[in-house]
């Protein structure tokens, strides 16, 4: 790798935490030149300082939201590889269920944790489902996709030496359907913080969303800031997390684009 490219690499690895670092920087001088009341909108200061008061506080309802997260976006991945995997390997399994799956993710999943309330009581049970139905719809589009859009010179030289059609969908279809599924893996559980997160507000007495809403009836936007960071960084983390994973996986799928 030449030092030209060496350099533009170190760029684009430093730029995201040079323009946190600036926003972050121009968060504080406005807050700080227009005197603005912690009460309406915290300073990065403040916010680390209620983040730092409350540390334990916050620990325990971010390992609550974690667990649930992960636990929703698990049943995900399941339902999402098994419904896209019918879904990409079937015309008639396509044009029956993608249309009726493509109205259903139109729904706020919001409007769902109420009848959950209902269904399993307040909860675990309604933020793991929350978290599951707004993550797993991603997943099945990809995995179809990936699927439904294998070539058919490809698959007619297969079926020519011999191949069934299940062969190609495991050999053929699945492995050439892996970069589509990590990237939906990598928007999806972003999704799940989200799904977790709001049915906490609403339909639990533990985990960030409750502790949202418990700073925000407080007046403690710093605190409540301070839960948005966390959730936040957990989701990105797992994001990144993701990122490593597909590039040691599908490394194959990438070798393309990092010669740039």
């Amino acid at each position: 790798m030449s030092t030209e490219a060496q350099r533009r690499k170190r760029l684009e690895a430093a730029s995201p935490w040079v323009l946190l670092v600036l926003t972050l920087l121009v968060w504080q001088g406005l807050c700080s030149a227009f005197n603005v009341s912690e009460f309406v909108f915290p300073s990065p200061l403040r916010i680390w300082e209620q983040l730092l008061e409350f540390k334990g506080e916050i620990a325990k309802h971010a390992w609550r939201t974690f667990w649930v997260t992960m636990a929703g976006f698990g049943i995900a991945i399941v339902v999402g590889v098994l419904l896209g995997f019918l879904i990409g390997s079937s015309r008639l399994a396509y044009a029956a269920i993608y249309p009726l799956m493509t109205g259903f993710n139109a729904l706020p999943k919001a409007a769902f944790v109420p009848i959950l309330v209902v269904w399993f009581g307040i909860g675990v049970g309604p933020a793991v489902l929350t978290a599951f139905l707004i993550s797993f719809f991603p997943i099945t589009v990809n995995i179809a996709t990936g699927l439904a859009t294998l070539e058919p010179e490809l698959e007619d030289v297969l079926r020519v030496l011999g191949a069934r059609r299940w062969d190609v969908l495991i050999k053929v279809g699945l492995p050439r359907s892996m970069p589509y599924f990590f990237g939906s893996l990598k928007v999806a559980i972003t999704l799940a913080f989200v799904g977790t997160t709001v049915s906490e507000m609403t339909a639990s007495n533990e985990g960030i969303g409750y502790l949202l809403v418990s700073a925000g009836s407080a007046m403690q936007m710093g605190l409540a800031f301070a839960g948005l960071v966390v959730v936040g960084a957990m989701a990105m983390g797992m994001y990144e997390f993701f990122s490593v994973l597909e590039k040691r996986m599908t490394g194959w799928a990438h070798r393309g684009s990092q010669a740039h």
